[in-house]
């Protein structure tokens, strides 16, 4: 887990997860596949539907850091949903082409390996299309969850954000240049001072300001955050980071000309090779 992203299962334990609940659902699909067989007088061993079945869970699990990685790049929110539900429409098109294609090749290879050959009565098209109505509820369910799973997290964790000009009055800080972040935390909002962050990390559409050991993440770029941050108190080591200057305690110099900047908390924060004279100059000047 990288330092300064949101508090996440490890891929790893997410597809184990999901390869125990899939698993277990279809053994007992093979089981109902022969049970059926039995009832219509059809002789169907086992292990025709266990191919069928973990062929298409194989893939599946192959698939499912690539759907992560896209719901983590291309978030769902309120502001968002109706311009990006398109392309999630064209990535389940796509989602389910790689499912179907990977299934089919793996039923014919396990066949083989067994000494059979392995016949798909229904033709491409048919098959895709058949696949396709099954795949996109599939889809949609695991984007549901996903996008749940990070507002759920959101909740738990905090989620920061600018403090806005109010409607009516003068604002009780600079807006601009603002001394505090607002907070909401499980229904609770709270102040954070601007300079108890220690550093923030670009993560997608999402910046994670660092705070006494939690990570807040606010919705900004890092190139608009620079402009709201007092330059005098936060620079710009790399393109994805800021950090508190009070907050660094060593600069490590790297082979070509990078650094690693180690932060008050053990964090090691990478400098760029272009930055790391910008930086120390500030530093000097400072």
């Amino acid at each position: 887990m990288a330092p300064g992203r949101p508090t996440r299962w490890r891929t790893s334990t997410r597809l184990l997860l999901w390869a125990a609940i899939l698993s277990a659902s279809a053994v007992t699909n093979a089981l109902v596949e022969v049970m059926d067989a039995a009832r219509r007088g059809a002789d169907l061993g086992l292990w025709e539907p266990m191919i069928w079945e973990f062929s298409s869970l194989s893939m599946v699990l192959l698939t499912l850091p690539l759907l992560w990685w896209g719901c983590e790049r291309w978030p769902l929110h309120a502001d968002t949903w109706t311009r990006r539900m398109p392309m999630y429409l064209l990535a389940s098109v796509g989602w389910s082409l790689l499912h179907v294609v990977g299934m089919m090749l793996v039923r014919h290879l396990a066949y083989a390996a067994l000494g059979y050959r392995y016949q798909d009565d229904a033709g491409w098209l048919e098959r895709l299309a058949y696949e396709y109505l099954k795949d996109v509820r599939t889809f949609a369910l695991f984007v549901a969850l996903e996008h749940f799973a990070s507002w759920f997290g959101r909740r738990r964790q905090g989620e920061a954000s600018l403090l806005a000009e109010p409607d009516v009055g003068p604002p009780v800080e600079p807006v601009e240049r603002p001394q505090h972040f607002l907070v909401r935390k499980l229904g609770k909002e709270f102040l954070v001072a601007t300079g108890d962050v220690e550093y923030a990390q670009a993560a997608g559409n999402y910046v994670n300001l660092r705070v006494r050991g939690h990570d807040y993440p606010l919705r900004i770029t890092m190139a608009v955050l620079e402009q709201r941050l007092d330059p005098a108190l936060f620079l710009r080591p790399h393109r994805s980071w800021l950090i508190n200057r009070d907050q660094l305690r060593s600069i490590e110099p790297l082979d070509g000309g990078e650094a690693l900047l180690h932060m008050a908390d053990g964090v090691k924060v990478p400098c760029s090779r272009r930055q790391l004279p910008l930086l120390r100059q500030a530093l000097a000047g400072g």
